[in-house]
């Protein structure tokens, strides 16, 4: 039987594409499209990519966000960034519909070096749709839910405990709490859905079914997974419910974690 997410073959399916953007949404990704060839131009950059909800067709008009990846022909250097902050501003202030524009830089060479092969070179090959360029996807393997594919992908999550934990310190209500809740709900559910995703045999981007996925196999800390899947959907500012996921589940999480898959290759 072929799990959720997997083709014919077994290996995990790209899981969005143009023909999935909604018509709302449409008009940003064009917008998208022309804007990163003339701010970036084809000396600078290989090839761009949509990921998230709007090429998975879920997005929400007025709630969603619209994240793209840029392939860059050399590093990233500082002019790059201040490009793509432009862009990120000059997109969402255009666009109601998108709430926030994200993008991410990589060059290349790391995008298809051997040390991303099963992070990055996976996101691109599995989460990303092209957008511009040439795929970089037609370089790389096929993937299967397997203990090296989680471990590469997440497999570092204690080393985002400390900064989690100086910015719920040091951030006030009304000054990040909820850039801060939304990030690291996603960040515990997306870990716990790979923790598991070997025995689940499959790949889903979905928060409920990844949340319900992992309280399959720790039914101890089902409900501490689905607060956090809410809460990825809605961000709150209630410091209760942050502790409870950043001082009590994350950490939980990254030793069960690094016992069942082991720790991440270090980066650089």
């Amino acid at each position: 039987m072929i799990g959720e997410g997997l083709d014919e073959d077994g290996y995990i399916a790209r899981e969005g594409s143009p023909e999935r953007v909604a018509a709302e949404f449409a008009p940003v990704v064009d917008a998208a499209r022309e804007r990163i060839a003339a701010a970036f131009g084809p000396a600078r950059l290989h090839s761009a990519y949509l990921y998230g909800s709007i090429p998975r067709g879920t997005a929400i008009p007025g709630v969603s966000d619209l994240d793209l990846l840029l392939a860059l022909r050399h590093e990233p250097t500082p002019a790059d960034r201040a490009g793509a902050d432009a862009l990120e501003a000059a997109l969402d202030s255009a666009f109601p519909q998108v709430n926030g524009v994200g993008v991410l830089l990589f060059g290349t060479d790391t995008l298809l070096s051997e040390l991303e092969r099963h992070d990055l070179g996976w996101f691109i090959a599995c989460l990303c749709t092209p957008l511009l360029g040439e795929d970089l996807a037609e370089q790389l393997p096929r993937y299967r839910p397997t203990s090296l594919l989680a471990r590469e992908t997440n497999g570092d999550l204690a080393l985002a405990l400390p900064r989690w934990r100086e910015r719920l310190a040091a951030t006030a209500p009304d000054g990040g709490l909820t850039a801060l809740s939304r990030a690291v709900s996603r960040r515990l559910v997306r870990t716990g859905f790979t923790l598991v995703m070997p025995r689940w045999n499959g790949w889903t981007s979905d928060l409920t079914a990844s949340a319900e996925a992992f309280a399959a196999h720790y039914p101890d800390r089902a409900e501490q997974m689905r607060l956090a899947a809410g809460v990825a959907r809605t961000p709150t500012t209630d410091r209760a419910v942050l502790a409870v996921l950043i001082d009590d589940l994350a950490p939980w999480l990254a030793a069960e974690y690094t016992a069942v898959h082991g720790e991440k290759a270090p980066r650089p």
